[in-house]
């Protein structure tokens, strides 16, 4: 028996209606801040995401779908949204635009990483980018997106985690007092972070290892190292949220999982859950334009994964509107009535009335039979005595009644009850 690939799952038709749900509150909440669609492909170059996610992220060095194409070029599977989003600004002159150019997507993202609740290696997501302009009143809208979608979905307990990670000009330093503080901890870090140590000691502070977390705890925080200009990003966007009236918790040991993000970050994550169950984040990436060729443009951004979301809309009980469909069966007796049933089915659809029918030589009891598990809330019956009176029997499922119509009369009579 074939299987769906391990950390991939198949969308079967009675789960599509949360993930209708779920893109329609988003394509929504993008109209109204006026961001629009952007689609890049599924692959593009390796070089792309190392450059820009980081060598030393958990992401580039364990998590990528990478292969060789025919031509000999290193391609890999989109592991995030951002960096195709900004190859795509650079390519396609979008510098020349009213800035910020405002930008969202959903589609596919592939990590090779340990399934897990509401995480597969493909899962969909749905980002956020803002790319052109410094403001931290850009990060107070971007945020202010994701919480309103978050609300718009009827989620609730959600808290919003906020931190800030300093620029080129601050983080340097404050890198150094970290690597030292970490220094006289190295024999006790789990490997990855003796590893991060080394490449990447911000991530140290992320580390969910209990023996880590501990550590941590007395590690230099970098909300006392920013430099001037970062202070005042954090301190204007608190502000811009506190006027919002979005509730904020500070956390100094949030850093996000990307190389390429500055100043402020932040997560959305169930209260109860934390970090390890987040629903999504995103924060400041303001030289990963320039880094990956482009005119300098600062940006900030967000995403979230569906099937996390659609796990806590489940664990919440949340009702969802149900996928429109078929409002009427069409069963027959003998061939004549099968052709007319055809035809009938084809002019309620053309009027918009959604019909599904009988197929093969079913007996009316199987057909009715079908019609009731189906659901549907009527059943057309058309037999020969029904041709001969020029007419169709309209049953009501639910209360079981029927009534007969002249068959020039179905579509008028459907649409009105419609």
């Amino acid at each position: 028996m074939y299987q769906a690939p391990r950390g991939t799952q198949d969308i079967l038709p009675h789960d599509q209606a949360y993930w209708r749900f779920v893109e329609e509150k988003a394509e929504k909440i993008c109209q109204l801040y006026g961001y629009k669609r952007i689609d890049t492909p599924v692959f593009e170059q390796t070089s792309l995401f190392r450059r820009s996610v980081g060598e030393g992220t958990d992401i580039v060095e364990k998590q990528m779908y990478t292969f060789e194409d025919q031509g000999g070029d290193s391609m890999t599977l989109r592991p995030e949204g951002t960096a195709p989003v900004c190859r795509a600004y650079i390519e396609h002159g979008m510098h020349n635009l009213p800035q910020p150019v405002r930008l969202y997507y959903i589609g596919p993202i592939f990590r090779y990483e340990r399934p897990q609740a509401g995480r597969y290696r493909q899962h969909r997501q749905f980002g956020v980018e803002a790319i052109g302009d410094a403001d931290p009143a850009l990060d107070a809208e971007v945020i202010s997106m994701a919480w309103e979608f978050y609300a718009s979905l009827g989620l609730k307990g959600l808290t919003l985690q906020l931190n800030s990670i300093g620029c080129k000009v601050c983080r340097p330093d404050y890198l150094e007092k970290l690597r030292q503080y970490y220094s006289g901890h190295a024999q006790a870090l789990c490997p990855d972070c003796g590893r991060r140590l080394r490449q990447n000691p911000l991530r140290l502070l992320d580390c969910k290892k209990p023996s880590c977390q501990e550590i941590v705890k007395g590690a230099p925080r970098i909300a006392e190292h920013l430099c001037q200009q970062c202070a005042r990003h954090f301190d204007a966007l608190k502000g811009y949220l506190d006027g919002l009236e979005i509730p904020y918790e500070l956390n100094p040991y949030l850093v996000r999982g990307l190389d390429y993000y500055t100043r402020a970050v932040f997560e959305i994550q169930p209260r109860e859950g934390g970090a390890q169950s987040a629903l999504g984040g995103g924060g400041r990436y303001d030289g990963l334009i320039e880094q990956l060729g482009g005119t300098p443009a600062p940006a900030i951004g967000f995403a979230t994964g569906l099937e996390r979301i659609i796990l806590n809309l489940r664990q919440q009980g949340i009702e969802l509107p149900p996928i429109p469909g078929p409002e009427v069966y069409i069963a027959y007796l003998g061939e004549k009535a099968k052709k007319e049933a055809i035809k009938l089915a084809a002019k309620l659809r053309r009027a918009g009335i959604g019909a599904t029918m009988a197929l093969g030589d079913k007996s009316l009891k199987s057909q009715l039979k079908q019609a009731n598990s189906l659901a549907l809330p009527q059943t057309l019956i058309i037999g020969e005595n029904e041709l001969k009176k020029g007419v169709a029997v309209l049953r009501n499922m639910a209360l079981g009644e029927q009534v007969e119509i002249p068959l020039s009369q179905v579509v008028t009579r459907l649409k009105k009850e419609a």
